[in-house]
């Protein structure tokens, strides 16, 4: 059965891999993303090959905006089966540096984006009693590195917010599925976000070395969605085979 699709931080990367894999299997997909143009393109792209897309430029941090994104995605296909928390970003820097600008905003995005994802999602998955989202954390959401302390912390949280999620939708028995994702080093624009020359200096060279292509991630994706409804892949840990740490 074909799935409606919506994925945050879906301009490039992950988010756009996945949108293109899925969509091509004839998944109707509802993009998300701050940049329109990147993201008609991307829509573009999917009805050139006979796919269903549309698209919302959305802020994260913005709850009414992630609310329209799911209105959208009920108004145009009629459902959410699959709503994906991948924007995220990856400043990297050490605490005596006082970069709290900085902390503040990926607590927004990776924190409170997946949050208000779930507060636009859910009640529409409840009411259907089926559902999935995937919250896409990080290698960083289970290893602690000095420099990464806010970026794990915002990842450890996602996965500490959908085992809750997964266990209160397991308790209720809603067959709302969750799933985490948590990559290592994949070619995207993440460390874009990182402001501190010397950790940049240091993670270009390490995503130089061992960065796995955003498609790898999208095959995660897809193989967690297409489990049987009665089996929940809860978590996926993927690296690089060449990454270290």
């Amino acid at each position: 059965m074909k799935k409606v699709i919506v994925i945050t931080g879906a301009s490039s990367g992950i988010g756009e891999a996945t949108a293109k894999r899925l969509a091509k299997a004839g998944n109707p997909v509802v993009l998300a993303a701050r940049r329109e143009q990147r993201l008609q393109a991307i829509v573009a792209d999917i009805e050139a090959i006979g796919g269903q897309a549309a698209y919302l430029v959305t802020d994260v941090t913005q709850r009414e905006e992630v609310q329209a994104l799911a209105d959208l995605a009920v108004e145009k296909f009629g459902r959410i089966d699959v709503w994906m928390n991948n924007a995220g970003l990856m400043p990297q820097s050490t605490f005596d540096q006082l970069k709290v600008a900085e902390w503040d905003r990926m607590v927004d995005v990776n924190i409170k984006g997946v949050l208000y994802g779930i507060a636009a999602a859910l009640p529409v998955m409840r009411k259907q009693q089926s559902g999935q989202f995937i919250n896409v954390s990080s290698v960083a959401g289970h290893v602690v590195h000095a420099g990464s302390g806010v970026y794990a912390g915002t990842k450890f949280a996602v996965r500490a917010i959908s085992d809750g999620l997964r266990q209160e939708e397991a308790a209720a028995g809603s067959h709302i599925r969750v799933t985490v994702i948590s990559p290592g080093a994949v070619a995207t624009e993440l460390t874009e976000t990182i402001t501190d020359a010397a950790a940049k200096k240091r993670i270009d060279a390490l995503y130089d070395a061992v960065a796995i292509a955003p498609e790898r991630i999208a095959e995660a994706v897809d193989y967690a969605i297409a489990a049987p409804e009665d089996t929940s892949v809860n978590e996926i840990l993927i690296r690089p085979t060449k990454q270290v740490g």
